[in-house]
């Protein structure tokens, strides 16, 4: 099988060369770099690798529309097992053959939980996100019966040939939501394992109307239910 690592990226100059060293310390395979239109120092930093694939977007498409991006080159590539996470240095690096192992139990998604009791915690995650959090993970727990504990984590596994099987359109920063329930849908098999849940960033912004936690949620919200009335 191949595996690979996939990255989207939007204005992380200070961090992403520090997040990809950590990651070749626990992985030698392919790394796939999505820049959503980076118009900071990112550019640059990942113009000087030359251990990694980067896709450079031309403006910034949305960070569900790079992961789809994203996506569309590991199936190109032959990916079997891949691997999402982000590049502001909230996810652990030594986690990734945790994942790609954990795809073996029959999983086609492994999904990283920063709510399991082995998850370890570095920094308090502000009020409005645990919030929105636990609502939206109660609502599809509702739903699908998953007992999933984290509904946001973007460090996860995916079989590739299962991940084919569902159509994603949404751009922003709700496309997990649609995610979960396409693969709901789709009958796929979910399950979690433990990873820290660090906050370096408390006021990291969402862009525009989205740092209001009451439009947040309601545009979460209205992106679940869309999705589970398509067919």
């Amino acid at each position: 099988m191949r595996d690979a690592v996939l990255m989207p990226v939007y204005n992380e100059g200070p961090t992403v060369g520090a997040v990809l060293d950590a990651v070749r310390r626990f992985y030698d395979g392919e790394v796939i770099v999505v820049d959503d239109g980076s118009n900071d120092e990112t550019p640059l930093v990942l113009a000087e690798r030359r251990d990694i694939a980067v896709v450079r977007l031309d403006c910034n498409c949305g960070y569900g529309c790079a992961l789809r991006i994203g996506f569309d080159v590991a199936r190109e590539l032959g990916v079997s097992r891949l691997v999402t996470m982000d590049c502001d240095g909230q996810h652990e690096p030594a986690h990734i053959p945790q994942f790609i192992s954990a795809l073996e139990n029959g999983s086609d998604i492994v999904s990283g939980s920063r709510y399991l009791p082995a998850s370890g915690s570095v920094g308090a995650a502000p009020r409005d996100r645990r919030e929105i959090n636990s609502t939206v993970t109660a609502l599809i727990n509702e739903i699908t019966g998953w007992g999933i504990t984290d509904a946001f984590c973007g460090f996860k596994a995916y079989r590739v040939p299962a991940l084919s099987r569902l159509t994603l359109t949404e751009p922003g920063y709700a496309m997990p939501l649609e995610l979960w329930a396409r693969a709901w849908k789709a009958g796929l098999q979910i399950s979690e394992i433990p990873v820290e849940r660090i906050y370096c960033d408390r006021d990291r912004s969402f862009g525009s109307e989205l740092d209001d936690p009451e439009a947040r949620l309601a545009y979460y919200l209205r992106i679940w239910s869309k999705a589970l009335e398509v067919e």
